[in-house]
């Protein structure tokens, strides 16, 4: 079978790794047990969690055991890296619901059964820890001037850095320790952006066990041009379709840049290389098949095949002719919508979430951005007609928004 820790690479998962050369040789001859943290600060993942989540899934198929950590615990901290601000504060209550929405999530993608994979909180350990004892044990072992040369306390600095955040790498490192202590755990994996936490935690685990310990960073998830990928005019790309719709989740992969197919087919689902490279290296239409599998792919991966048919044929209902219209997004007004909106397109944008405000929708339609059932409109004070909304009516907002209005 081959290394995890080459496929890891070949992919495009790896980025930094404390001792490369003893890990990979590790890695190909021994189960690993080995934890990434997630803090559940909402009650969804989202597309940036996922290369995480993928990461995981090859150690798992690897042979190696994932511990998933929730951060039940740190959560009430918050980690300050890549924040301008400190994070809100949440209750007990809001946390461990999250984190429960968290591992509802991950089951489609790893295996919990017996002895495959484990969820553990660090709220256990965490929210009773003494605070004498633990800067006496663990405190001592850290060197602020060293932690201030850390990335994400370094952009904090000028906008102030409060000591409840400086202890979040602490927190961090000593659920390393815990996980060594109690699980075996002798990896800890995460983004890139946790370089420095991660590393502290290995180094504490080396300085006070005197065992072995492995830090290992992967790619985060951004487009050719460096920028994190997963916002949308909506918001994130969440993996809850309560949050994200399923058209608008598999609609995000059907038009991504050409120059992020190859990459994101690499780190988000479990297609051959050989046979990513193939669909990427010709272009063109081949290029488009794959934007295409990407999509499907990744929508079957986080919502199933079932989800996955409906947004395939909403998309080709729309784009190519056929299939089925009843899966794009849709409002249905009532009596009282009708008569409030006086199904003004404006009015419509706003409802269908393709604009902020109704100034925004008159913005769109000065434009030219904004079409109904592919004809431009050009009047900023357009009306539906209602017979459209018996069939059903399409509002186009460029080349991406589209909203189906029905009536009810």
């Amino acid at each position: 079978m081959q290394n995890v820790y080459d496929i890891l690479t070949e992919r495009g998962f790896l980025k930094q790794c404390s001792h490369p050369e003893e890990l990979r040789e590790l890695l190909g001859r021994e189960k690993v047990t080995f934890y990434i943290g997630f803090d559940p600060t909402a009650d969804s993942l989202h597309i940036g969690h996922y290369v995480a989540l993928m990461t995981m899934a090859h150690m798992q198929r690897a042979g190696h055991k994932p511990i998933v950590l929730l951060g039940g615990g740190t959560a009430m901290i918050g980690d300050p890296s890549g924040k301008s601000d400190m994070r809100r504060m949440m209750t007990n209550e809001e946390i461990d619901h999250n984190a429960a929405c968290f591992q509802k999530q991950m089951a489609r993608l790893l295996d919990f059964s017996e002895g495959k994979a484990i969820v553990v909180n660090n709220a256990e350990w965490l929210r009773s820890l003494n605070f004498l004892e633990f800067m006496r044990d663990i405190g001592v072992l850290f060197s602020v001037n060293r932690m201030l040369t850390a990335e994400c306390y370094k952009q904090r600095m000028e906008r102030g850095l409060t000591f409840f955040e400086l202890s979040y790498m602490l927190m961090q490192s000593y659920d390393f320790l815990v996980l060594n202590q109690k699980y075996g755990c002798i990896l800890q994996m995460g983004g890139d952006d946790q370089w420095s936490n991660i590393l502290n935690g290995a180094d504490l685990i080396r300085r006070k066990e005197q065992k072995p310990a492995f830090a290992l960073t992967t790619a985060l998830l951004t487009t050719s041009e460096g920028k994190k990928m997963g916002k949308t005019e909506k918001g994130a790309l969440w993996l809850d379709p309560n949050k994200c719709s399923v058209y608008d989740f598999y609609q995000y992969w059907r038009n991504i840049d050409d120059a992020d197919v190859e990459n994101c087919l690499s780190l988000l689902t479990f297609l051959p290389m050989a046979d990513i490279r193939a669909m990427c290296e010709e272009g063109g239409a081949a290029l488009n098949a794959a934007k295409r599998t990407l999509a499907f792919t990744l929508t079957e991966q986080v919502h199933g095949t079932e989800e996955a048919l409906k947004a395939q044929q909403a998309a080709e209902a729309l784009f190519g002719g056929g299939g089925d219209l009843s899966h794009m997004p849709t409002v249905v007004l009532s009596a009282a919508d009708i008569e409030s909106t006086g199904l003004r397109v404006t009015d419509l944008l706003v409802l269908g979430n393709l604009s902020k405000s109704k100034s925004d929708a008159r913005r769109l339609i000065e434009s030219g951005a904004v079409l109904l059932d592919d004809e431009k409109v050009a009047d900023v004070y357009a009306a539906i007609p209602i017979e459209k909304l018996e069939s059903g009516a399409i509002l186009k907002k460029g080349k991406k928004g589209f909203v189906r209005i029905l009536k009810g």
